[in-house]
């Protein structure tokens, strides 16, 4: 199957139904060619839009791929982050600690860095990775126009950004920003009650979800919530027809009216092909919120 298309907001940018996480990319020991083979079968799927960050080192191998097939660059969607640094980052690793930078010089350094990796003269979307607690939106703003009257970079969001942050930043960056990137999953259920997918759904933008298998705890449980989760899960997924469990918590999390996309992190074209299918899963009221009883422990009041 071929998955469909959507904007990511009101302002026009649009983006596959999922995107391909490439966070995990340094540990999958791919080729230059085995990754463009990768990311040719996934566009044939309809995954158009990649996620990175400068902090995973996923860029230049990317772009390695990328300039062996140089017209797939126009087919897609990339997304990148900045606003990390950890230690050992600089010149002869002169960082000792583990620190956040939204100042104007670090995000244009940052997308500088990313273009050249990337093997690319644009960014569709940049986020800032991580709220910055010494953040002046301004400045961060001021950057924002300067890369966007470069074309240098197309469209700008957040990421695990709070409501507070999310608006401080919105308020005073004119264009609008596109998503908010956080973690959602039905064992890692905070964002339901944090307001976050509600002001998306306001500003009419769409969050990306990470880490919506809850990174292996839903799979494969260790505790007494995991299998909870697991064994409800089970049960959805005979009774709606679903291949597998992850259709089942891919569809869980899009049901949202906020219209989440989520992000897939796995290099087995398979687990992409599964995870597609959810599409076409649909969830009744009553077994989404058997769900969220099982993560929970206990029912709605």
């Amino acid at each position: 199957m071929t998955i469909s298309r959507m904007p990511l907001s009101y302002h026009g940018l649009e983006i596959s139904q999922f995107i391909a996480g490439f966070w995990r990319l340094k540990h999958w020991g791919m080729s230059a060619k085995e990754l463009l083979r990768f990311i040719e079968e996934i566009m044939d799927l309809g995954i158009t839009t990649m996620d990175h960050a400068m902090v995973y080192r996923s860029e230049a191998p990317f772009g390695e791929a990328l300039a062996l097939q140089p017209g797939l660059r126009k087919k897609m969607e990339i997304v990148t982050k900045c606003g990390i640094r950890p230690a050992g980052f600089g010149p002869l690793g002169a960082q000792r600690t583990n620190h956040y930078d939204s100042s104007a010089e670090a995000i244009i350094e940052s997308v500088e860095a990313s273009l050249r990796d990337l093997r690319t003269d644009y960014l569709d979307v940049l986020l800032l990775h991580r709220p910055d607690y010494l953040m002046d939106v301004h400045e961060v703003a001021e950057a924002f126009a300067r890369l966007k009257a470069q074309g240098k970079v197309r469209y700008f969001g957040v990421s695990n950004f709070s409501t507070a942050q999310f608006g401080a930043l919105q308020n005073v960056w004119s264009d609008g920003l596109v998503t908010n990137q956080i973690e959602l999953s039905p064992y890692r259920m905070e964002a339901l009650d944090s307001g976050v997918l509600e002001q998306c759904a306001t500003h009419g933008v769409r969050p990306m979800l990470w880490s919506c298998l809850g990174a292996g705890s839903l799979l494969n449980p260790t505790d007494a919530k995991g299998q909870r989760l697991l064994a409800t899960l089970q049960q959805v997924r005979e009774e709606c027809g679903a291949a597998s469990v992850e259709q089942v918590v891919y569809a869980w999390v899009m049901a949202l009216p906020s219209r989440p996309v989520p992000l897939l992190g796995t290099s087995k074209l398979e687990r992409v092909k599964d995870a597609v299918g959810a599409v076409d899963v649909l969830l009744t009221r009553e077994q989404w919120y058997s769900i969220w009883e099982a993560s929970n422990g206990a029912s709605v009041p």
